[in-house]
């Protein structure tokens, strides 16, 4: 009896999608992080070749799933919107995220910072930002031809890839884009539309109003045989 020969086929490889760590450790970090992540997404929404992504995991190298890291906000240049489990860079024609911003919070420690410095200069980010917010303190990293290296000073610094400038002026971050405007939040995006509606309503009812009055003179014009035309 011929014995068969066994064959094994390897196991696919799963990346999983989560790595059991919370988006942010307070509601200053996470609102830091919606803040930035819809505003990008604000300012490239009409470019549909540029992906935003919010806490999610990055994996460089395929067949090693243990390899990865979930940036607070990135943005790559050349991949289109949508959305995805994972960012897989070999099934991203090998773009690497061009940049990386991340929010500091309490439990962070320096040892993890360091490794994600490594880990950015390592694997083709462009531009590397660290954000305390409860510091106010604003740290960037750009490419050389060494990998990532400080960028000092940073005070209105413009990054090369987005084109927002860095106000470290006050007493909060501000991040403003090309045109001058400022990142804000949904809900003081939500009040200034309310307030425009409210000053374009005004308008238009002292609009309507201004329309009346010439109306009743006009007929005023009339009664008097006085064609208001020709006034």
């Amino acid at each position: 009896m011929v014995p068969q020969l066994q064959t094994t086929e390897a196991l696919p490889i799963i990346y999983p999608e989560s790595d059991g760590k919370p988006m942010a450790d307070n509601t200053k970090q996470f609102r830091w992080i919606v803040v930035i992540q819809q505003n990008l997404e604000w300012l490239f929404a009409d470019d549909a070749n540029v992906f935003v992504a919010g806490d999610l995991l990055w994996y460089p190298v395929e067949g090693n799933n243990t390899l990865c890291t979930a940036p607070d906000v990135m943005v790559i240049f050349g991949r289109p919107k949508g959305d995805r489990g994972s960012y897989q860079q070999w099934r991203e024609d090998q773009i690497a995220p061009q940049v990386v911003f991340e929010l500091l919070s309490p439990s962070n420690t320096r040892t993890e910072m360091d490794k994600k410095l490594v880990f950015y200069s390592r694997y083709g980010v462009e531009e590397y930002y660290l954000y305390d917010p409860d510091r106010n303190d604003l740290s960037g990293w750009l490419r050389n031809e060494n990998g990532l290296d400080i960028i000092d000073p940073i005070a209105d610094w413009v990054s090369p890839r987005l084109g927002i400038r860095f106000d470290t002026s006050g007493a909060v971050l501000r991040l403003l884009r090309p045109d001058g405007v400022s990142f804000t939040s949904y809900s003081d995006t939500a009040q200034q539309l309310q307030q425009a509606d409210a000053r374009a309503e005004q308008e238009r009812q002292r609009a309507e109003q201004e329309r009346q009055r010439a109306e009743r003179l006009a007929e005023r014009l009339r009664a008097a045989g006085i064609d208001p035309d020709q006034v």
